[in-house]
């Protein structure tokens, strides 16, 4: 998770880009985005695809350089939890595209933790699907509500307002399969 921030750093400077430019276009405050990028604060998946869409990259860019550098048509990964790194943080987030180079969709791993949600509300380009393999999700879309239970599903357009939120005591697994920016 650390290597995000640098990331995120390197690529805003390589671009010319300000970290008021960034907020500007991501709703994010300067002062969250430069601990961010100094390693101070962890970023949701949610703000990653804001931080992706205004730096015109995939969110898939900031994970494991090695997997990026590898090519292949087929990717089989096993284990892909680290319990270690889901106790670390409110949220984990593991990218399932693997080592498929300009995938078409994003397939992710989220696990929220007790109380852990995805900042405010917040909308983007593109289609999110989202699939409940453990716990209560509870999805705020719009202005309305709905509690997801594991083998629940739900389609959204991003485009309109939404956030994802836990509610309980337990950890939430999903599986967030979203589009790619400016696909």
């Amino acid at each position: 998770m650390n290597d995000i921030g640098v990331k995120i750093k390197s690529l805003r400077k390589e671009r010319k880009l300000t970290l008021k430019q960034i907020a500007d276009h991501t709703n994010l405050s300067i002062s969250f985005l430069s601990q961010v990028e100094r390693s101070k604060s962890s970023i949701t998946l949610e703000s990653l695809k804001k931080v992706s869409e205004a730096l015109g990259v995939n969110p898939s860019y900031f994970f494991s350089e090695s997997d990026r550098n590898r090519k292949a048509e087929t990717t089989v990964m096993r284990n892909v939890i680290s319990i270690t790194n889901t106790l670390q943080n409110p949220f984990f987030y593991k990218d399932l595209s693997g080592n498929i180079e300009n995938p078409l969709f994003n397939p992710i791993l989220v696990m929220l933790n007790p109380g852990a949600n995805s900042e405010e509300s917040y909308s983007h380009s593109g289609q999110e699907f989202l699939y409940v393999l453990e716990g209560k999700l509870t999805i705020l879309f719009d202005k309305e509500e709905h509690e997801l239970n594991p083998f629940d599903c739900i389609f959204l357009d991003s485009t309109t307002p939404h956030n994802w939120v836990n509610k309980t005591d337990s950890i939430v697994k999903l599986l967030c399969i979203s589009s790619v920016p400016g696909e």
